[in-house]
């Protein structure tokens, strides 16, 4: 007997629901599983379709588990006092004199190969996002005597046990950004680094200002191990401009009124190329990378690039045993525009060759790169800075001379009297000459 509450089926079947279903209770109302997307991709537009089918960042394990616990032990007695050989990049045990080297980081995680099938974002373990609140204090239990050793990534990555003189190094990639993935030991030398400094000043000292030559001081030279990033890249690039051919040259006028004119062609020009990128170093110090040249040099510090990354070793902290470090601050996310910056340079550095046939040049009116896939790798790189501080308005000028730790190259920068060069340059050019030069001066 069927169930009077229950209406009896229509003929034909139930009637098919609208396509659009609206009000309380419909499927709009209901919210997402959690972890699905609320909007069909494929609705979207293309650029933000893609950005979200894009894989997730991938994480590249670059930790040594035998250096978690801070000692870094000579393979051959034990010894825990280990330090970098100055001019080579080699390990040396201060016990038994045991030398050996470390891993390149390139071939340990095979960092050189692939770059055309790079997709996404891929992070290496210490490149990894910095947490917000993470100590900068890291705490160790000595095994020779149980004491506990603290270091303050802040200033240093070594320190030594004050009962068993063990020596410990950060080698845990805490989520601060005081570690790396991987190091560019020195090979300059301190004396060397402070013989080109004095030579690099020496030829700038005839118009070097009074105070800094009293207190130039080259043996202050620190050894820092600057933070950079180092990204690979698979990129396409389009730009678009007008580009003009001349045809014609001629002059009209007489006298003073003369002028010269040019008829051109004008083309529409449109380029794309694909290409992929090993190892371009980005800074990842915001503080580093603020190239305001009114209030700093650190610009000078990109004048001494490159750097030979492809001998960078996997991290350990006795190499920077002697020297000082700066931690990295910026993210991969926030570091994404100077990236596609300095791809978008090279991009039309790639498309010069195929219109020099204009020879009136090239506006380029529209830019556009695509980021296929890239692949980011904290790393430590080594400078010698020599710094002075010019006294002035706005907190006054910070002077930089840096050499290279790997290549010798030395660039800076020297604070100069100006009526010197006013004077410079009445004697060998024109007065117009020296009224520019003084607004050039003062202006900086």
């Amino acid at each position: 007997m069927s169930d009077p509450r229950t209406p009896p089926p229509l003929p034909g079947g139930p009637p098919p629901l609208p396509e659009a279903v609206t009000g309380p209770g419909s499927p709009r109302d209901v919210p997402p599983l959690p972890g699905s997307f609320p909007l069909d991709p494929a609705t979207l537009p293309d650029p933000i379709r893609a950005e979200i089918e894009a894989p997730d960042p991938v994480a590249l394990d670059t930790r040594a588990e035998e250096l978690k616990d801070g000692l870094n032990r000579c393979p051959k007695c034990g010894s825990t006092d280990v330090r970098l050989k100055l001019g080579t990049d080699v390990l040396v045990c201060q016990f038994c004199r045991h030398e050996w080297h470390s891993a390149l980081v390139e071939q340990e995680f095979g960092l050189g190969e692939g770059l055309d099938q790079l997709r996404g974002t891929v992070i290496a373990s210490g490149a990894r996002d910095i947490q917000a609140g993470t100590a900068s204090l890291m705490s160790f239990k000595c095994t020779g005597c149980g004491a506990e050793v603290t270091i303050n990534t802040e200033t240093t990555m070594t320190a030594r046990c004050h009962w068993c003189r063990h020596v410990f190094g950060v080698n845990e990639q805490v989520a601060n950004g005081a570690v790396p993935d991987a190091v560019l030991p020195f090979r300059i030398t301190k004396d060397d680094a402070v013989a080109r400094i004095r030579q690099f000043v020496d030829k700038r000292r005839l118009f070097a200002l009074k105070a800094f030559k009293e207190q130039f001081t080259p043996e202050n030279v620190v050894g820092v191990y600057m933070p950079y990033m180092i990204v690979d890249s698979n990129v396409s690039a389009r730009v678009t401009g007008k580009g003009e051919i001349k045809t014609r040259q001629y002059t009209r006028g007489e006298g003073d009124k003369k002028k010269t004119y040019y008829d051109a062609d004008v083309y529409q020009v449109d380029r794309q190329v694909d290409f992929t990128v090993d190892d371009l170093p980005l800074e990842s110090s915001a503080e580093r990378g603020n190239l305001d040249t009114k209030v700093n040099t650190n610009n000078i510090i990109n004048a001494i690039l490159p750097f030979d990354t492809k001998n960078a070793l996997k991290w350990n902290a006795s190499y920077l045993l002697g020297f000082t470090s700066e931690k990295r601050n910026l993210d991969v996310e926030k570091m994404k525009p100077r990236l596609e910056d300095q791809l978008l340079s090279i991009a039309r550095s790639e498309v010069e060759g195929s219109v020099r046939r204009y020879d009136r040049g090239v506006r380029w009116e529209t830019e556009q790169v695509d980021v296929h896939g890239s692949r980011w790798v904290s790393m430590y790189l080594p400078v010698w800075l020599y710094s002075y501080h010019q006294p002035g308005r706005n907190g006054g000028m910070l002077h930089y001379i840096a050499v290279n730790g790997r290549t010798g190259e030395t660039m800076g920068s020297v604070p100069v009297q100006q009526w010197k060069l006013l004077l410079a340059a009445l004697t060998t050019g024109t007065v117009v000459e020296a009224i520019t030069l003084w607004f050039l001066v003062a202006a900086s």
